[in-house]
């Protein structure tokens, strides 16, 4: 959703690129440092995603247009 390549997710939130791919190939609750979590977020909140929290319908999350 954000276009962001695994190479750059990892360098904006100072994790290796094997990181990345070891927590998309996650099938389940990902298992990970809090720190590296919490960057992985950051990136991923300012490149325009936001997260959803569980309300009955599951968690998920959306893509909100960046303002100008």
């Amino acid at each position: 959703m954000a276009r962001i390549e695994q190479s750059e997710l990892a360098q904006k939130a100072g994790v290796s690129v094997d990181t990345i791919k070891r927590l998309e190939r996650t099938v389940g609750p990902i298992s990970a440092n809090v720190q590296t979590m919490a960057a992985i977020v950051q990136v991923l909140e300012a490149a325009g995603l936001e997260f959803i929290p569980e309300n009955g319908g599951g968690a998920g999350i959306r893509f909100r247009e960046r303002k100008a």
